[in-house]
């Protein structure tokens, strides 16, 4: 169990930190004040409510991942992704092969003694059956996000890791060499096989245990084709980084952004649905795929909740959007699928 909790934070790792303008000596922070609304006030209530619509916070069926299809999915130029449901996505860009966040492991809660099971099953046998991977690409150390299992069953396909500030230290615990692992502070840019890679700002928290929260560094990403370019927004309430990054970057062909795991206790580290869709508009990103949904419970909403309100405000908006099923091999031209409704 201790392994699951990762890398312990070294002094080294400290000084590393001191380059970064958001540690202020002893945890990262945010450009704006950002807090969860949790007391002994809030407390209460937060029981109560969590004992209502418990049936309909997760599907009553098993989720089915199509399979991968690597004829779908081979090198041809295009810019193409596969869905995994929460936050794990393949994506293909100038022929690289991007795994983001690839957390298929069966539980977000492995050490806590409530679990939280994926609403997928054999979802880590997906890791066997993809492709090389050029590069792993993690936005933070949340469990949901990055996990034990699945690093150490993606070991054998992936020899390069470009990570967060501090992020490092987990995957040298579970024996990945330090040289494979790149780190990255906010606005950094490096360029990686020719393709142009920037770790954005969100406005989120890290941590794996009890005393490493907001000990490194959490965000988003820019990836940066010969033609076309991508943005991942990350975990994160809704800010002003949005526009900034759309300023600076956009527009974008494609963009994962946030939707799903919110409640009005932790708004400003969730955004809701409706501002997910305002974040894909300020970043400027032409066809939009919700993620962070689809594979957890982690509040207390709907399961389909998140989703069914970013549709509803996207078509007000006229903002394009993609929702493919799980494991589907998808376009920026593909049809877009309600494929929820067919689910309780």
């Amino acid at each position: 169990m201790l392994k699951q909790f990762g890398g312990q934070l070294k002094k080294e790792d400290k000084l590393s930190f001191a380059r970064s303008e958001r540690w202020n000596g002893k945890v990262f922070e945010n450009y704006s004040k950002t807090t969860m609304d949790m007391s002994l006030k809030t407390l209460p209530g937060l029981i109560q409510e969590n004992f209502k619509g418990r049936k309909h916070r997760g599907p009553k069926q098993n989720l089915p991942i199509t399979p991968f299809n690597s004829d779908l999915f081979k090198k041809d130029d295009e810019l193409k992704f596969v869905w995994y449901g929460h936050s794990a996505v393949l994506l293909q860009i100038d022929n690289k092969n991007l795994l983001i966040d690839p957390m298929l492991g069966p539980d977000a809660s492995p050490i806590g003694p409530v679990r939280t099971k994926r609403y997928s099953e054999g979802s880590l046998d997906v890791i066997d059956s993809l492709p090389k991977i050029d590069a792993v690409l993690l936005t933070h150390d949340h469990y949901d996000h990055l996990d034990l299992k699945s690093i150490e069953k993606l070991k054998p396909k992936v020899d390069t890791w470009l990570v967060g500030l501090g992020i490092g230290r987990h995957l040298i615990k579970w024996g990945i060499p330090k040289e494979q692992i790149t780190e990255f502070d906010w606005w950094e840019e490096k360029s990686f096989k020719d393709l142009g890679l920037v770790f954005t700002p969100s406005r989120h928290f890290s941590g794996r245990g009890l005393t490493d929260r907001a000990k490194s560094l959490w965000g988003g990403w820019v990836i940066q084709g010969k033609a076309e370019k991508v943005y991942w927004s990350g975990d994160g309430g809704y800010d002003t980084h949005f526009k900034k990054i759309g300023e600076r970057f956009g527009p974008f062909n494609l963009g994962f952004i946030e939707c799903g795991q919110y409640h009005k206790l932790w708004h400003e580290i969730h955004m809701y649905p409706e501002e997910s869709v305002q974040a894909a508009i300020d970043s400027k990103v032409e066809k939009t795929v919700p993620v962070h949904w689809g594979g957890f419970t982690l509040a207390l909403h709907n399961w389909k909740e998140s989703i069914d309100r970013f549709v509803a405000k996207a078509e007000k908006e006229k903002v394009l959007f993609l929702t493919p099923n799980l494991g589907e091999v998808a376009h920026s031209n593909s049809d877009t699928k309600l494929w929820w409704k067919d689910f309780d």
